[in-house]
C-alpha cells in the first residue's frame, strides 16, 4: 500500500501571521511530498531486494523518509489557527493536559521556556517534542535528530526545527519561530493523544 500525503486540516494561510502561507505551502506540498515519494520508492526497492545486503543498504532511506512522513503527519495535526484569530490554536483549556503540564512544569509558560531551550539546543536539524512516558506516567521534553521519530514516548506535541519550517519567514532567528509557533499549537489534539494513553 503506497503512502500518501495527508490533507491539511486547514487552509495554507490559516496559521498566519505566525506561519506564512508560503512556508506552509512549500513545507506540505514540496518537503512532505518528497518524503512520501522517497519512502514509496525505498519500500518498492526493499520489496524487490534479492539479498540481505541490498535490504540493509535501503534501511537508512526507509528510516529517514519514513520518519519524515510520520513526523510531518503528526505536525500538521499539532497545529491549528490561532485563538486570537478565531481558532483554537495556542489555547490550553482547563482539563487533564493542563493539570499534567502544571504538575510537571509549573504552568504553560515554564513549559514553553523549557521546550524552546531544549529545542534550540539541537545541533543542526531535528524535532522538539512534548512526550508522555507511559511507564513513569509523566510528561517530558525530548529532542530527536534529523527526521527520527519519537519512539520512547507518546508524541503529544512535535515542533519541526528544520530550516525549511521557518527560514523564509524568520531567517536564522530560531527563537522567534519557536515563540511564534505556540500561538498555533493545537492543545486539543495534544490532549486527545494524552487521554488515549494516560489511563486517568
Amino acid at each position: 500500500m503506497s503512502n500518501t500525503l495527508p490533507d491539511l486540516p486547514y487552509a495554507y494561510d490559516a496559521l498566519e501571521p505566525y506561519i506564512s502561507k508560503q512556508i506552509m505551502t512549500l513545507h506540505h506540498t514540496k518537503h512532505h511530498q518528497t518524503y512520501v515519494n522517497a519512502l514509496n520508492a525505498a519500500e518498492q526497492s526493499y520489496a524487490k531486494a534479492a539479498t540481505p545486503k541490498e535490504r540493509i543498504a535501503l534501511q537508512a532511506a526507509l528510516k529517514f523518509n519514513g520518519g519524515g512522513h510520520i513526523n510531518h503527519s503528526l505536525f500538521w495535526k499539532n497545529l491549528a489557527p490561532a485563538h486570537d484569530k478565531g481558532g483554537h490554536g495556542g489555547h490550553l483549556k482547563d482539563g487533564p493536559l493542563k493539570q499534567a503540564i502544571d504538575k510537571e512544569f509549573g504552568g504553560l509558560e515554564n513549559l514553553k521556556k523549557e521546550f524552546n531551550a531544549a529545542t534550540l539546543g539541537i545541533q543542526g536539524s531535528g524535532w522538539g517534542w512534548l512526550g508522555y512516558d507511559v511507564k513513569s506516567r509523566r510528561l517530558e521534553i525530548i529532542t530527536t535528530a534529523n527526521q527520527d521519530p519519537l519512539l520512547t514516548h507518546v508524541p503529544l506535541i512535535g515542533v519541526d526545527i528544520w530550516e525549511h519550517a521557518f527560514y523564509l519567514q524568520y531567517l536564522n532567528v530560531k527563537p522567534d519561530y519557536l515563540n511564534a509557533i505556540w500561538h498555533v499549537i493545537n492543545f486539543d489534539e495534544a490532549e486527545k493523544r494524552y487521554l488515549e494513553h494516560a489511563k486517568l
